[in-house]
């Protein structure tokens, strides 16, 4: 039976809404600070935790909760402790509402100094939250806003909080001050060691990741392999994690299709006119612009049909009418789109097996975040490849003759799909489409073989990305061979000068962007 809740909150949704229902049902609230004025401003009565403990607020609010009443309350297990909890003028505490000062926020606040960070490092909010979760055969703690309709229907319904929903909420604060502890040692370790007012380190010395799992997965990537999709606590809008599935045609998303969409999405995330892209394990097989969506999807789908069978499709439009008839025409995995029109989404959901995403946000190309990949023992974590618009046009010319404008469009478009493409990566691209792309090679020539092969009469006139150097001149003799005119690169190796050579031989025009863009 519930009858006392201390409530301290930083995150303020809903919480009027909670304390009048509680207080309806004859619920003592104890609250501090901004919680008890905002309280108190709503009209709901409160007791002060001051009154309660008879110790005041100290050092500026530093000070509140921490006091032998307050955790006793909390910790108390019942019979056993009664006596010690009336010895120090305690009352039971059965419900703990709290979420923590905002230290994230504020860090990522532009121009925050480092002492209002501090300041927002909160102490008596988490020995609040962890005493009542250890506490949880008893006590119900709630960390997150969207749990407090779950407790209030328990609690209309039966007068109690269920002991399988205590133990979630207990598991989930346990996480939550998991994550704040990580988010704090995060910045600290990040702060230089030396001279004050330099950049954080972008690698903190700690590395705290806090993921919650979202679902489970029918399996890994073999059938033999368990598997999960775990969402990241701190996931922006626009992300895979977080966008809407608006249907799954009968099948939820397996562990290959998030895998794909996410590679999807990143590669259609560096085009401003409407594009599409299809992805096979991975690798961009088609990609696309052009004036209009569905224009766009039908160039992609086209620039290697066969591949596209059973693909991911990603596009960064609405998904309209249109697009929506020509994307049922081939059997799909996936498609993921920022938002769907009502007529779009009826026909898609119509299509057997074909799941639907809609990202909501868009991110632009060029957001930062980190990465990373397990490896035996750890993690290796880099910032996110956020470059490549602009690279060509800004790069190089090491040729004879310059690239024309044309060219220059090709090479464009090449360039900003081979970052999405597995090393060793070629592109072979139009003014508007791929038309044929070598992946995942342990030479780059068998690359452009492979690209030109898949290409065939397209390859001529065509333009080539090369997301590293060319170590010998076999793979632009190659490429010239096949009639490609131009072609872009980073440059940078020891035979730089032989591969230039070659590329005058043959009239080719060469850009070097010096930027690599391996995707291993």
């Amino acid at each position: 039976m519930i009858q006392r809740a201390l409530i301290s909150v930083s995150d303020k949704t809903g919480l009027a809404a909670l304390a009048s229902r509680l207080v309806a049902r004859g619920i003592e609230i104890l609250s501090t600070g901004g919680t008890q004025r905002a309280l108190v401003a709503a009209g709901i009565p409160v007791v002060p935790v001051e009154d309660y403990t008879g110790s005041p607020e100290v050092m500026d609010g530093r000070v509140k909760t921490l006091h032998p009443r307050v955790h006793g309350g909390i910790l108390m297990r019942g019979a056993v402790d009664e006596a010690d909890l009336q010895r120090i003028g305690g009352k039971t505490i059965d419900l703990v509402v709290c979420n923590l000062y905002p230290f994230e926020a504020k860090v990522a606040e532009p121009g925050a100094a480092h002492e209002e960070i501090i300041e927002n490092i909160d102490i008596g909010g988490p020995s609040m939250v962890r005493s009542a979760a250890k506490n949880h055969d008893r006590v119900a703690v709630v960390v997150d806003p969207r749990d407090y309709e779950v407790v209030l229907d328990e609690l209309e319904q039966s007068g109690e909080v269920s002991a399988s929903t205590r133990r979630r909420l207990a598991a989930k604060a346990f996480a939550h001050t998991a994550a704040y502890d990580g988010a704090v040692s995060g910045y600290l370790s990040a702060l230089p060691e030396v001279q004050e007012g330099t950049a954080r380190d972008a690698h903190p010395r700690y590395l705290t990741l806090a993921f919650e799992r979202a679902y489970p997965l029918r399996y890994g990537e073999n059938p033999h392999q368990s598997g999960a999709f775990y969402r990241e606590r701190r996931a922006v809008e626009g992300t895979l994690a977080r966008s809407e599935s608006l249907g799954a045609g009968g099948k939820e998303l397996s562990f290959n299709n998030l895998v794909d969409v996410d590679a999807a999405l990143e590669a259609v995330r560096d085009f401003e006119a409407p594009a599409a892209v299809v992805v096979k394990h991975t690798n961009p097989c088609g990609v696309a612009v052009a004036a209009d969506l569905v224009t766009a999807y039908r160039a992609a789908r086209e620039a290697d049909a066969l591949s596209a069978f059973g693909g991911i499709v990603a596009l960064n439009r609405e998904v309209d009418r249109a697009t929506a008839e020509a994307l049922v025409e081939t059997f799909l995995e996936c498609v993921v789109a920022p938002s769907y029109a009502e007529e779009a989404l009826e026909l898609l959901r119509g299509k057997k097996n074909l799941r639907v995403l809609a990202t909501g946000a868009w991110l632009e190309a060029a957001h930062r975040e980190l990465t990373w990949k397990r490896v035996g023992g750890g993690i290796v974590v880099q910032e996110r490849d956020a470059t490549g618009a602009g690279e060509v046009r800004a790069g190089r010319v090491v040729t004879q003759r310059a690239p024309t404008e044309e060219e220059l469009e090709g090479l464009d478009l090449a360039w900003k799909v081979c970052k999405h493409v597995k090393s060793n990566a070629i592109v072979l691209a139009s003014t508007t489409a791929t038309v044929g792309v070598g992946a995942g090679q342990m030479s780059r020539v068998e690359s452009v073989r492979i690209a030109c092969r898949k290409a065939g009469e397209k390859a001529r006139g065509s333009a080539l990305a090369s997301d590293a150097f060319f170590p010998f001149p076999d793979g632009v003799e190659l490429a010239a061979e096949h009639g490609i005119t131009a072609i872009v690169q980073p440059g940078g190796s020891v035979r730089d000068a032989e591969v230039i050579a070659a590329a005058d031989r043959a009239g080719v025009a060469m850009v070097f962007t010096g930027v690599r863009h391996f995707r291993h």
